[in-house]
């Protein structure tokens, strides 16, 4: 078991969407100790927001399972480049595509070069999202509102209708809600209002799904370490971020990678319309 780091962490800022590079501590995207065993061998998979934190990690463990991915993100261009050097390490075919997935058409540009350069789209993992942290109701403008919304449940209803006509019996759709879909922090009134609408869409799509052999989960991460924590959160947060959970420390990205591994293998044919909490021991109800 590794020893991860427990706060307090050192004090630090980062603009939005913040860079993994300048973290303290750096996370573990599961660079040294994901191991493979052909688990997604063969799949073509897309992944939001896979150039950082939890979609880094995805990516790394999908690639060293044996699929190519499609690695979609905002503007963070060092950290893409470094997601795609890992995956094409681990021999698989690594796509970039830079843009924001607030507009629908560049949602459906996805999916169509997920399709050309890929060959395919055998699972869709809705990860990017979009936060940020406000004390009074007065101070949430009707932009932020609007943008968070766009971000986070708007572009994964356009990712998904657009990915699906292309996936075929078996296929998975894994979307990243959050221990805020059932426990809201109230400083994140916008963000933790859409993870409990993307826990609401996936239970809904999973039925709706069913009939064509495709399925539907979400997984809750409680807090974990990204570059989303410097560089939305207030610093006084970022000190103790994760000490209100069990384990007294936030998770690391590599920590929810088999969550997503499980959800995506064939072999978990049974499980859709579920949540799989990542909480370092804190229930979700």
């Amino acid at each position: 078991m590794i020893d991860y780091p427990k706060p307090p962490f050192p004090k630090q800022k980062q603009p939005m969407p913040g860079f993994t590079r300048k973290m303290d501590p750096v996370p573990d995207h599961g660079e040294q100790s994901y191991k493979g065993s052909g688990r997604l061998a063969g799949k073509k998979a897309i992944i939001t927001g896979g150039d950082s934190g939890i979609g880094r990690a995805v990516a790394i463990a999908f690639a060293r399972e044996g699929a190519d991915v499609l690695i979609s993100y905002l503007s963070e261009h060092e950290d893409a480049e470094e997601s795609k050097r890992l995956v094409e390490d681990a021999g698989r075919k690594a796509v970039l595509l830079a843009g924001d997935i607030k507009h629908a058409a560049h949602c459906r540009a996805i999916v169509d070069k997920a399709v050309s350069e890929l060959g395919g789209v055998d699972i869709l993992v809705n990860n990017a999202a979009h936060q940020a942290s406000f004390k009074e109701l007065e101070d949430i403008s009707e932009e932020e509102w609007d943008l968070t919304f766009k971000v986070n449940i708007h572009a994964m209803f356009y990712l998904t209708k657009a990915a699906v006509p292309y996936m075929k019996r078996g296929s998975a759709i894994i979307n990243t809600a959050s221990i805020n879909s059932d426990m809201p922090n109230p400083t994140l009134l916008a963000y933790a209002t859409t993870k409990g609408a993307i826990q609401n869409f996936t239970a809904g799509l999973a039925q709706l799904l069913a009939p064509k052999g495709i399925r539907a989960n979400a997984v809750a991460p409680g807090p974990i370490w990204t570059p989303l924590i410097p560089s939305t959160m207030p610093e006084e947060a970022v000190i103790n971020f994760g000490k209100q959970v069990p384990m007294k420390r936030p998770g690391q990205p590599a920590e929810l990678a088999s969550a997503y591994v499980m959800l995506a293998e064939p072999i978990s044919s049974y499980v859709s319309g579920a949540t799989i909490a990542v909480t370092g021991g804190r229930p979700i109800l």
